[in-house]
């Protein structure tokens, strides 16, 4: 009878030690999703992106080419995708009056897919 008693008291004693462990297991735990969730705030989220097609006049679109192949002499390559993403800004920049003159430079086109010959 005495052997059941002898085991009791580590049972006892590895109750207290697994206890003492796991109250400091969830300081650790929030350290560490505390640290995680800084790390995911800090990190840039990729934009989302958006296919689209556009019709665009052939001169335009030549244009288009002759920019990307100045840019490429000047050191800088680009992709036609990024040649109108700058556009874009350099539009967004522009006053009222300014982008108003813009819009009324660049001719209104039938949209839609052309008729094949």
């Amino acid at each position: 009878m005495a052997k059941p008693a002898v085991k009791a008291v580590p049972a006892v004693a590895a109750r207290v030690d697994a206890k003492s462990p796991m109250k400091a297991e969830p300081k650790a735990v929030i350290a560490t999703t505390a640290k995680h969730k800084i790390e995911k705030l800090l990190k840039t989220k990729k934009p989302k992106l958006v296919r689209d097609s556009f019709t665009i006049p052939k001169l335009e679109y030549l244009i288009l080419e002759e920019l990307k192949q100045r840019s490429g002499k000047l050191g800088n390559a680009i992709k036609k995708s990024e040649l109108i993403r700058a556009g874009i800004k350099a539009l967004a920049a522009m006053s009222d009056a300014g982008l108003l003159a813009a819009l009324k430079a660049v001719p209104a086109i039938k949209t839609g897919r052309p008729a094949k010959n």
